[in-house]
């Protein structure tokens, strides 16, 4: 969690105009990315603070955990990065 905060709070400082979370899920073949724009930074920080514990696990839904956070000033830039981030990841 404490990344995940980071994240946000240098997004929020720097301005950036997306923040993108990857997230696993049991049963499914490759984890999915959530992106947010800026207006949404604080209450999705919120959000997950209050569904995600310290670890990142899903407080309510077992096998479901944030496991990646970046943000970008463009679209295609979130983009790319996560490209690479899913095609690195090992499924646990």
């Amino acid at each position: 969690m404490k990344d995940l905060e980071r994240c946000f709070k240098q997004a929020k400082r720097q301005g950036a105009c997306y923040i993108g979370v990857v997230i696993e899920m049991d049963g499914f073949e490759k984890p999915e990315v959530i992106v947010n724009s800026y207006e949404n930074f604080q209450s999705k920080l919120e959000y997950y603070r209050k569904t995600y514990d310290e670890d990142c696990n899903h407080k309510y839904s077992k096998g479901i955990k944030l496991i990646a956070c970046n943000y970008a000033f463009e679209f295609n830039q979130l983009e790319e990065d996560f490209i690479y981030i899913l095609n690195n990841i090992e499924r646990r």
